[in-house]
């Protein structure tokens, strides 16, 4: 996977995708106008801060122009702000600061007619009207820096960004009801600023570039949240890719973002387009986890003390599920740049990316016949699954492989052949018989994929590749129509490291 295969073609329509994922301005607008309405309202004379210094800004994906839109058409958008308050750790306790700003967040509900705020651990959630769209996440805090910075320097850790070191409240911390210096700690400033020194060089010349375009008298006039560089670009669509690739299955150990977000920037070396930094960020990615132990390391940037892994130690499958993203997302992106048509490439990162709008992204538009894009509809249901593992593998079809026969039988009665596309009785056994003309030695693969709610909701969704020598037979595949929907089988042949036949999409109806 590298960049020197693309043309102009192919970095053309990386960027087009990439824009298509960003969020349009207004939103960024808009959420620039909801947290400063806030901020005045903490800051009116009523207020229960009126005699306090208040900082409110936001923190994540808002903040860092890495925010995407949700893959649910119906769900909300995540704002995440800070309200970080002058009160001393010496004199008041984190459930008095929790609280207070939570009688803060009900009565400026109150006054605007919107539903009242939720609380949790750490924050409270104001949801905006149904049309808005996005829900806001007020994290309450104070100023820590200065005591974060005798903790590092008493251990000689590196003091970057420290003086912008905050504690949080957390309901869960032992000692959330009493007075206490010792709370929890955060840094989403630090973190902000972090990410733009990594792509400082190239934000401040896109910066620059449109001052001078639209005659501004400096870049002050060019708010942050309008400049785009290739790394926040790459950053959304991994994101994307990660929601697309988790959809469907249990996406309780899907990569964090905050951890595709840290080792994007680590990676990124100031690559001029959205294409040359996909490609170099996957490449380097995972060199940025360290290995201390038995322990995935990955050093939060703004607190070196903090592991953005730590959950990796918890459960081996955080780490499985981090590590078969990255495999998929590089095969993707292989696959992306061997396309020769703007369909193929469509292709490959449609399952991963969703079609609509890839399609959209780079201008593309149907063709054909009613009855062949019917068909081609239902095939590419099944090959944009998002659960539906690239094929890795470099192709050679030099080969030939078919499922020449597929059977069904049902307790009591006899074995009934079946044709692609044909239908099924649930509970019935299945057997895929192959043949290929590609001489021995090679390997054999096979790729199952589920689709339907019955499977979903059984988060039963295959999609990886699996050996024959572990499965049932050689050139035999044997299932068991298990849930009701569309479903295919696949055969590989591989030989040598090379794909060298493909029986393509066997498509099962299950009824």
């Amino acid at each position: 996977m590298t960049a020197p295969s693309a043309n102009h073609r192919h970095t053309s329509w990386m960027q087009q995708l990439a824009e298509g994922l960003d969020l349009p301005v207004s939103r960024y607008e808009a959420a620039d106008r909801s947290y400063h309405s806030f901020s005045e309202w903490l800051e009116r004379e009523a207020s229960e801060f009126a005699d306090s210094r208040v900082r409110v800004y936001t923190q994540g994906s808002f903040r860092l122009g890495t925010a995407i839109a949700p893959v649910q058409t119906d769900a909300d958008y995540d704002l995440d702000i800070v309200c970080e308050f002058d009160w001393s750790k010496h004199l008041r306790t984190q459930a008095e600061l929790h609280a207070a700003l939570g009688r803060e967040l009900i009565a400026y509900a109150r006054r605007y007619n919107m539903q009242a705020p939720t609380p949790w651990n750490r924050c409270w959630t104001l949801n905006y009207a149904d049309e808005a769209r996005f829900h806001m996440d007020v994290l309450p805090c104070v100023p820590d820096g200065q005591r974060q910075r005798y903790l590092r320097e008493s251990t000689s850790m590196a003091l970057d960004h420290v003086d912008m070191s905050v504690s949080i409240t957390d309901k869960e911390h032992p000692q959330f009801h009493s007075i206490s210096i010792d709370w929890s700690i955060s840094n989403p400033n630090g973190y902000a600023d972090w990410l733009y020194e990594r792509m400082r060089p190239v934000f401040d010349a896109r910066r620059l570039q449109m001052m001078l375009v639209e005659a501004k008298a400096n870049v002050a006039e060019i708010p942050a949240f309008r400049v785009r560089t290739p790394l926040q670009l790459a950053i959304q669509i991994f994101k994307r890719h990660r929601d697309m690739r988790f959809l469907d299955q249990d996406n309780a150990f899907k990569p964090t973002s905050v951890v595709l977000t840290t080792l994007s920037a680590l990676s990124y070396q100031q690559e001029g387009t959205v294409l040359e930094a996909v490609v170099a960020i996957l490449q380097r990615m995972d060199t940025f986890i360290e290995s201390r132990g038995q322990t995935s390391w990955i050093p939060n940037p703004a607190d070196p003390r903090e592991n953005l892994a730590e959950a990796w130690s918890t459960d081996v499958r955080y780490r499985e599920a981090f590590q078969e993203w990255l495999e998929d997302a590089r095969t993707d992106v292989r696959l992306a740049l061997e396309s020769g048509s703007q369909e193929e490439f469509i292709d490959a990162w449609s399952p991963r990316l969703g079609r609509e709008l890839v399609e959209s992204a780079v201008g593309h538009t149907q063709s054909g016949s009613l009855i062949t894009r019917a068909f081609t509809g239902a095939i590419r249901k099944l090959r944009d699954a998002p659960h539906r593992a690239p094929v890795f593998w470099p192709l050679s079809q030099t080969g030939m492989v078919v499922i020449e026969s597929a059977h069904y039988v049902r307790d009591g009665f006899r074995s009934q052949q079946f044709s692609n596309d044909g239908r099924v009785p649930v509970g019935s056994k299945l057997v895929f018989t192959a043949s290929t003309n590609v001489p021995s030695p090679y390997e054999i693969y096979w790729q199952i994929i589920n689709t339907g709610a019955e499977a979903t909701r059984a988060l039963d969704l295959p999609g990886r590749f699996e050996d024959a020598k572990t499965a049932h037979g050689h050139l035999v595949r044997r299932e068991t129509a298990i849930y009701r929907g569309t479903h295919s089988v696949e055969c590989f042949i591989v030989k040598q490291g090379y794909c060298v036949a493909r029986s393509g999409l066997f498509v099962v109806n299950i009824e």
